[in-house]
């Protein structure tokens, strides 16, 4: 099976897709992690990847489109995937079908300010990368330091209220037209709607998985 899961920034579709990939024995395909790897191992891809990346700019189609041809061919991919943060644009999507078939798209419906509290309140180790919140669960043991290596924990630029509202308004415009290209396509559905601010992502999952056997995906 092939799916996308589509959500707005602090919706959990990393963890999610994470566990689905686990649990269905399918790739998780990240195209965020296919850029940061390619930057890091300095490889050609990344080169070109970077230019775009360190100007703002979003990566161009052809670039990200033979990005994930190659992903997609690999081993571990042949027995499905779910792809988190592709496609992003009606063209990248059209791209896709030549690659391969989607069997259904997994939509994360969170409230704005739920996402809001969610990522105001999130808190990166500067050293690890180790991820807490101030509010809600995981909190560090010791205020403002990380669990696992003591180093000071920061807040991302982007995690600011109103840089947060306007990374959504960009998603919502982004991810409509995709929305309605696929039910367009008559593909298959499974839309979860989370309206906690601290929902435990066991429970959700098991929605999501609920919702996948419903759909008679599973």
């Amino acid at each position: 099976m092939n799916f996308i899961i589509f959500g707005p920034p602090g919706a959990g579709k990393g963890t999610y897709a994470s566990r689905l990939a686990v649990e269905l024995k399918i790739a998780s395909i990240a195209t965020g992690d296919i850029f940061r790897h390619e930057i890091k191992e300095k490889t050609s891809l990344g080169r070109s990847i970077v230019r775009f990346v360190e100007s703002g700019l979003l990566v161009p189609d052809d670039i990200v489109i033979q990005v994930l041809n190659r992903r997609i061919a690999q081993p571990n991919s042949q027995h499905g995937f779910i792809l988190d943060g592709y496609p992003r644009t009606i063209n990248q999507a059209k791209a896709l079908e030549g690659i391969a078939k989607i069997d259904a798209v997994i939509q994360l419906v969170v409230p704005e300010w739920v996402i809001i509290e969610r990522l105001s309140n999130r808190r990166i180790c500067k050293k690890c990368g180790a991820i807490y919140n101030i509010k809600y669960s995981p909190k560090p043991k010791v205020d403002l330091k990380c669990d696992k290596c003591g180093a000071s924990v920061y807040q991302r630029k982007d995690d600011k209220p109103e840089v947060i509202r306007e990374r959504l308004k960009v998603y919502e415009k982004q991810t409509q037209p995709l929305i309605d290209y696929y039910k367009k396509k008559k593909t298959k559905f499974v839309t979860i709607e989370n309206n906690q601010v601290d929902a435990p992502i066991e429970v959700f999952f098991q929605k999501i998985l609920d919702g996948l056997r419903k759909a008679k995906l599973l």
